[in-house]
């Protein structure tokens, strides 16, 4: 029994597997591209403004100021509090949940060791309004920070 005779390919039949296989890696890069695009967009935009947290911010009942110097892409806050000298800030971050801005502060200095700010962007009056935690009497307060221009 002999072997069936193979189809010799023409020139132009070889040349299309190539032409193929170049197409589908050109569309390949594409598609990925396109989607490393959309990521770094939605990524920016899930971080994107914090630096509406960035001033300094008078609490009007008692001449606090809390100081946000900045906010990196990660919601770290690099920020000072005063009450009027400074007092130790162990974590402040910012987050996002949906649309609204959360600002969150804990302290470590005596008279103050884990007392916090939980507060929120009001963007309609560029204030920020929370909760203080005063951690040694164990006791929470309504609080409004409002820009000092």
């Amino acid at each position: 029994m002999s072997k069936p005779k193979q189809k010799k390919q023409s020139r132009h039949q070889q040349s299309e597997k190539p032409r193929g296989r170049r197409r589908f890696l050109i569309g390949l890069t594409v598609v990925v591209v396109v989607g490393i695009v959309a990521a770094v967009t939605l990524l920016r935009g899930a971080n994107a403004g914090f630096e509406k947290l960035n001033g300094r911010w008078l609490r009007l009942d008692g001449g606090y100021v809390l100081d946000i110097r900045a906010v990196d892409p990660s919601g770290k806050i690099d920020a000072i509090y005063l009450n009027p000298n400074p007092i130790n800030i162990a974590k402040a971050e910012a987050t996002r949940d949906g649309s609204k801005l959360n600002v969150f502060v804990e302290f470590r200095a005596p008279n103050y060791p884990g007392s916090t700010y939980t507060l929120t962007y009001d963007p309609q009056q560029d204030q920020l309004k929370g909760i203080y935690f005063q951690a040694v009497q164990q006791q929470r307060f309504n609080v409004n920070f409002v820009r000092m221009k």
